[in-house]
Formats: structure tokens, C-alpha cells, sequence
């Protein structure tokens, strides 16, 4: 079973481990952070976040089995806009090199979607990807996203 709980500063670690090149790092979040990722990043990436009426909402990805539990993975809600009904999606990553190629992604970005719908209200979830990411835009189209505009 898959679950979120709130993405925190005792979760740092982990994440940095898992992003472990430059590569990566975009990937995963683009220009928002330089490489290599540190805690002073993350400590501001988290302000102001998991709030109630919070405009970012960042999980940290459990998988639970046989009564156990695992962090496999980060995802965030960002741009939360409760007037409009809307958010975007990113920073998905199944970061434990173990977990990935076994179609978690696309069932974590499901659940999540679910949540948003809904426990928040929400009407839409929209995301951004680089042409690059392949596996990430599969994922995306796995799950029923549809492509409405390129940036340049």
C-alpha cells in the first residue's frame, strides 16, 4: 500500500542521498535547486509548507508491506489555489534505486491525484516536464495527463 506523510528536515538525508547527479537533480526539479543538493536547500524548499490553506503541500512516499514501512519516494503539490480549485504537480520521484522500472510512479501520482481531488477540493492538476524526462511524460500519459502547450 502506498501512503504519504509530510516531507520533513529528518527526511533530508534520504533525498540526498537519492539524487546523486546533476542529471538527476534536474530531472527531478528542473532549475529550482544547484547541485549538489544540501539541507540549507532544503530547509527553504520547506518553509511555509504542509500548512493548513498552505500553498505547497511536499510528501514524502511510504510504501507499506507486511507490516512494515518503507520511504520510497517525494511529491509535491505546489501553486495551491483553493479559489480556483487548482495546483501542480511536481518533484515526483521513486528515489530508492530498488523501487524503480515497476510501475510505481505512475500509481503514486494516482494516489496523490485521488487526494487532491478528493480530500482538497481540487479541480485541476496541472505539471510541468522537460522534452528529456521520457520516462516521466510516460508516466504522465499512463495516467491521462494531456499535453496543452510547449514552453520555449
Amino acid at each position: 500500500m502506498i501512503k504519504f506523510e509530510y516531507f520533513e528536515e529528518k527526511d533530508f538525508d534520504l533525498l540526498i542521498n537519492w539524487i546523486n547527479s546533476p542529471e538527476l537533480l534536474v530531472k527531478w526539479a528542473g532549475t529550482d535547486f544547484n547541485y549538489p543538493l544540501d539541507e540549507e536547500q532544503l530547509k527553504e524548499y520547506i518553509k511555509d509548507t504542509n500548512k493548513e490553506n498552505s500553498s505547497k503541500i511536499i510528501y514524502k512516499v511510504i510504501i507499506e508491506e507486511n507490516n512494515s514501512e518503507k520511504i520510497i519516494g517525494h511529491i509535491a503539490l505546489n501553486n495551491i489555489d483553493f479559489k480556483n480549485c487548482s495546483a501542480t504537480l511536481s518533484k515526483v520521484l521513486v528515489g530508492d534505486p530498488q523501487m524503480r522500472g515497476q510501475g510505481l510512479g505512475p500509481k503514486i501520482i494516482k494516489k496523490l491525484l485521488k487526494k487532491a481531488f478528493e480530500d482538497l477540493g481540487l479541480h485541476r492538476i496541472e505539471l510541468g516536464v522537460f522534452a528529456f524526462n521520457k520516462s516521466a511524460i510516460k508516466s504522465y500519459k499512463k495516467i491521462g495527463f494531456i499535453k496543452e502547450g510547449e514552453k520555449r
